[in-house]
């Protein structure tokens, strides 16, 4: 992958310098900073001081009308590896760079790579900064300093944001090099996004209801498996993914999900769960989000790689 490093290192060099990415950057951080300060703001209120895992809790829970830093991550995310993504290729060939670039000693897959890395750093950057920020409101706000587990499973759901973003970034790259307008594959990406964040709960629930049906009669066992479908159609958005995952990590006392059965509540404790335990419930979920967001790029790669370019 001859050229790599400069590729790299010059979108990098762009992606920070690019206006779109210093807007989209100044509403997570505002919007982040602000839900993490009236978190705890209510935290205090509630009189949660002297709960263990406090600091997690600055990630999931909302005070003042503000929603919780994981609802913003998990809205504005999606958008922010779109607007990373959706012209890498074809914005390249508009402006006639692109069969430029491989005129030089450069080869083919160190341009597609060096893109999706600079875009993915970037947003590993951006994510990781203002969870520091967050980490800092903690301390002064609350006086509480995040004991070693809870950095480890801050840094496991810093992870998976930065593979939910990588997910809509490939997305986005691979319709920008299917299509050669700029604005249809922003479109499609937009469209895609909303299809898999709000209309697949529809889609999960008429399902559901149309395998296992729900009266008043129902049993316990037809309501579970009426549940257990809807969640399993649901886990094909990786909003849900992500949340899932989220509530585990974030929340230690999470020890399944979708539907129990009365008999598996008797008698149960909910202490907190281990980081390996609480690794082990959502292990599926993170699989599922790596895979999607591997195979997404790797359509991507396979897509350029073949794609006929040809100087404007």
């Amino acid at each position: 992958m001859g050229g790599l490093l400069p590729v790299f290192l010059k979108e990098l060099t762009d992606q920070f310098g690019s206006k779109r990415f210093m807007l989209i950057t100044l509403i997570i951080v505002i919007t982040g900073l602000f839900s993490s300060y009236t978190a705890s703001e209510a935290l205090k209120e509630q009189q949660f001081l002297n709960e263990e895992y406090l600091f997690l809790g600055l990630f999931t829970s909302s005070g003042g009308g503000l929603p919780s830093f994981l609802f913003f991550i998990s809205f504005f995310g999606p958008l922010l590896g779109i607007i990373l993504g959706f012209d890498a290729i074809n914005g390249e060939r508009t402006r006639g760079t692109l069969s430029l670039i491989l005129s030089q000693p450069i080869y083919r897959d160190a341009i597609i790579n060096g893109k999706f890395l600079a875009s993915l750093a970037t947003v590993a950057i951006m994510i990781a900064s203002i969870m520091v920020m967050i980490a800092g409101i903690s301390i002064a706000k609350l006086g509480v300093v995040p004991n070693g587990q809870e950095v480890v499973r801050a840094i496991l759901f810093f992870i998976a944001c930065i593979l939910y973003i990588a997910f809509w970034m490939s997305l986005a790259i691979l319709f920008s090099i299917i299509f050669e307008k700029s604005s249809t594959s922003a479109l499609t990406s937009i469209a895609l996004w909303i299809f898999l964040s709000f209309f697949v709960y529809m889609i999960a629930g008429v399902v559901a209801d149309e395998v296992y049906p729900i009266t008043q009669q129902s049993t316990p066992e037809l309501l579970a498996k009426h549940e257990s479908l809807r969640t399993m159609l649901l886990r094909f958005s990786p909003a849900v993914l992500l949340e899932e995952i989220s509530a585990a990590l974030l929340n230690p006392t999470v020890r399944v999900f979708g539907p129990m059965f009365e008999t598996q509540l008797k008698g149960l404790i909910l202490t907190p769960l281990s980081l390996g335990q609480s690794v082990l419930v959502v292990w599926p979920q993170f699989v599922a989000l790596i895979a999607a967001s591997v195979i997404c790029f790797a359509v991507s790669y396979l897509a350029f790689m073949r794609k006929e370019i040809r100087s404007i």
